[in-house]
């Protein structure tokens, strides 16, 4: 008797842990006259005052109230500030009950940094969203495990683009920050693997390929299991971003994968020895046959950075000439 109430137990605790993974909690969306929080957990903000204040205006513009962290000009070489400093300006925001939302305010590298000396107990009984792409993948990795949706859009630094280029990006950012119902339709790629027309399911993950790969054997690796994986780069040479891939493939993150996406593929440096196929090419190459792989979705470091919502499922369906992608 004993040991069937054990199984029981058991099954009932991985039935729990399976119904968490499966289905993220996510923070409540914005309102009218909540705070979110801009700070800076990685690169330097080094003459960006003009930048971070166009950002304060936008959020303002919505009916937001913005808090600035109080060393977000702070200079530490690479870095806004000493690593404490950046944790200090981030937990301050994770704790106050007041801020709904945490915006990075730029990228570049230091969030994996300043993760594991950050509470996360407060955020967990009352979850905020957490915003921003690039080097915050770090934190968009973290918190997934955690069982909390995170946003995948742009950050301050965003609004030094061309306006006329950055139109969708801004819109699908206040779409999703609010609660809109989210979709995109984008052409569909010559490249795309997709095997059939019958639509593809999964929960969505992922961010920047080579952060993404850095969390390789830490608490912060993602689960790919059933899942949509989503991946960006820029600045890297071909050989660099397939060893990265192989990385992910060794690690069995392709193993139980549902469908890659694949977004911008910025700023490909040309090494001395040629590669010998496209950036495409070697995706498909890297990633087995048997995974849909969709490309050209415009999310990453081009000006055209559409918001998306990692932990949320999302259904891909491939038309003739379309790709649509719903979050549900």
């Amino acid at each position: 008797m004993m040991k069937n109430k054990i199984i029981t137990f058991l099954i009932l605790i991985a039935c729990t842990v399976f119904q968490a993974q499966e289905k993220l909690v996510s923070p409540p969306y914005l309102q009218k006259g909540d705070t979110i929080a801009i700070v800076a957990p990685a690169g330097i903000l080094k003459n960006r005052q003009a930048t971070i204040v166009k950002a304060k205006k936008l959020a303002e513009s919505w009916g937001l109230h913005v808090s600035i962290g109080n060393n977000i000009y702070n200079n530490n070489h690479h870095f806004a500030g000493t690593d404490n400093e950046r944790a200090k300006d981030f937990q301050t925001a994770l704790d106050d009950p007041s801020i709904k939302a945490i915006w990075a305010a730029r990228g570049g590298y230091g969030s994996v940094r300043i993760l594991d000396v950050l509470d996360f107990s407060k955020f967990k009984q009352n979850p905020k969203w957490i915003i921003g792409y690039s080097d915050i993948t770090a934190f968009h990795n973290h918190i997934h495990n955690m069982g909390i949706t995170t946003l995948h859009a742009m950050m301050p630094t965003s609004l030094e683009q061309n306006p006329a280029e950055i139109i969708k990006t801004i819109s699908s950012f206040k779409e999703a920050l609010f609660g809109k119902e989210i979709s995109y339709s984008i052409p569909t790629s010559k490249y795309n693997r997709t095997h059939s027309l019958t639509a593809i399911k999964g929960q969505l993950i992922g961010g920047n390929l080579a952060i993404q790969t850095s969390m390789l054997g830490s608490k912060s690796a993602v689960n790919t299991d059933n899942k949509i994986l989503f991946i960006e780069e820029i600045g890297e040479y071909k050989y660099a971003i397939d060893r990265m891939l192989q990385s992910l493939k060794r690690a069995g993150y392709f193993k139980k994968l549902n469908a890659v996406i694949v977004g911008d593929m910025s700023l490909i440096k040309k090494n001395s020895t040629p590669w010998g196929s496209s950036i495409e090419q070697l995706i498909l190459d890297a990633i087995p046959n048997n995974i849909p792989v969709i490309f050209d979705f415009p999310a990453g470091h081009e000006a055209d950075n559409r918001a998306l919502i990692f932990g949320r499922k999302v259904k891909i369906q491939e038309g003739i000439e379309d790709v649509n992608l719903l979050f549900y």
